[in-house]
């Protein structure tokens, strides 16, 4: 199991509410057959709208947490919003709070996504625009957002907190590791003797 305690890395601030699921990945890329290659469709809409987007910033290049307004991952309910930011370099996001679908969807990814205020999410936001070099650190256990010395309170559901630090975020990795159990039960079970597990 992949446990995630903390996730650290440089910030990339996008401080805007009701950004929803179509355009963190517009829907002509949800034909794809696998995930592979959402990441450079990312906001790729908002992007040509805006050729300051940051995700095209070259000083937010790598970065991986990002810094979001309200309601963010609203709309239709599609695992391919948090794959596509995954799959950009995306690690975890901080904001002020989440559609709870999208919010299920980061969690099965082991993205963490925590909550802060508005006042502290402008405040991570300036810190960042000034040294986006700095590195941010979303602290699941001290359940704290870091950068240099700023430092403030983060929340995020009970269950999802728990399932990230201890590795359970994982489903399909519980389900490899737990392939004995899953076959003990696959044999007393009377309509599954006939399949390989």
């Amino acid at each position: 199991m992949h446990t995630i305690e903390q996730v650290s890395g440089r910030g990339i601030p996008l401080l805007l509410d009701d950004i929803d699921t179509d355009r963190i990945i517009p829907a002509r890329f949800l034909r794809c057959v696998t995930f592979e290659g959402l990441g450079e469709h990312a906001f790729e809409d908002d992007r040509q709208q805006d050729p300051k987007h940051p995700f095209d910033n070259l000083k937010f290049k790598g970065a991986s947490v990002l810094i979001v307004g309200r309601n963010f991952g609203c709309g239709s309910s599609r695992e391919h919003a948090p794959q596509a930011l995954m799959r950009w370099g995306i690690q975890a996001v901080v904001g002020e709070s989440f559609a709870e679908i999208f919010f299920g969807n980061c969690t099965a990814n082991g993205i963490p996504a925590v909550c802060a205020s508005r006042q502290n999410l402008q405040q991570l936001a300036s810190a960042i625009e000034s040294n986006p070099q700095a590195p941010v650190t979303v602290d699941l256990v001290g359940q704290k957002v870091i950068t240099g010395d700023l430092s403030f309170s983060c929340v995020i559901q009970e269950g999802a907190r728990t399932s990230l630090v201890t590795g359970r975020w994982d489903f399909l990795g519980e389900l490899v590791d737990a392939r004995a159990e899953v076959a003990a039960t696959a044999e007393r079970l009377p309509y599954l003797k006939n399949f390989a597990v």
